[in-house]
């Protein structure tokens, strides 16, 4: 399982020609989920001239809907959802609440505001990739274990709850197709003499420029 999303979820505000654009960005896995997000948004801005709405579901990022919730057809919910998939997230549903300031924008301005709302969420917000890990067990001696500081440090690794008995027992999270490489890698390393086998898998996210 590997996809990118948000890094949390978040608001962020902008005024562009006297109305108020507030995009609320949350994770949600279902579409339930997604539904009560944006059912929940409009009861808290009842008063809005606009609640409108895009959400993306799936790690293949089967499952999109929008809603241009009284504005012009296509100007609001389809280039929200545009953001969401050119920056590849999934998983996410952003609503943008607009406040109306007097001043009508057009539909290009319209689109600009509404897409430009939800990439300045994204932006505050920032992006991870959610990646599934596999954990490696070593069992070790304490000889083999001062020695493993090195092996870690060179290949960018850190070890999980080392458990030190008559030997230690540690372990190590790496990418999935990286597995073998470091099995291979650390079986040369203690020259065949170390306890080392696959263990649990893992979600992590790790960050996105």
């Amino acid at each position: 399982m590997e996809y990118k999303t948000i890094a949390r979820d978040g608001v962020a505000e902008e005024d562009i020609k006297k109305s108020r654009f507030i995009c609320h960005i949350k994770r949600v896995e279902t579409e339930e989920e997604a539904r009560q997000v944006i059912t929940q948004i409009k009861k808290e801005h009842h008063k809005a001239n606009h609640n409108c709405s895009a959400f993306i579901l799936g790690e293949k990022s089967e499952v999109k809907r929008t809603s241009d919730d009284g504005e012009p057809s296509g100007t609001a919910g389809v280039p929200m959802l545009g953001v969401l998939e050119n920056l590849e997230l999934t998983n996410v549903v952003a609503v943008v609440t607009r406040y109306f300031g007097g001043i009508k924008l057009g539909s290009s301005g319209l689109i600009r505001a509404y897409a430009g709302s939800v990439a300045h969420a994204v932006k505050e917000i920032g992006r991870i990739e959610i990646k599934e890990q596999q954990g490696i067990r070593l069992k070790l001696t304490y000889a083999q274990y001062q020695d493993f500081s090195n092996f870690l440090k060179n290949n960018g690794l850190s070890e999980v709850n080392p458990q030190f008995t008559t030997d230690v027992e540690t372990e190590i999270f790496v990418n999935k197709e990286k597995t073998e490489q470091i099995i291979a890698d650390l079986t040369e390393f203690f020259q065949g003499k170390a306890s080392i086998e696959k263990s649990s898998l893992q979600e992590v996210e790790v960050p996105l420029i």
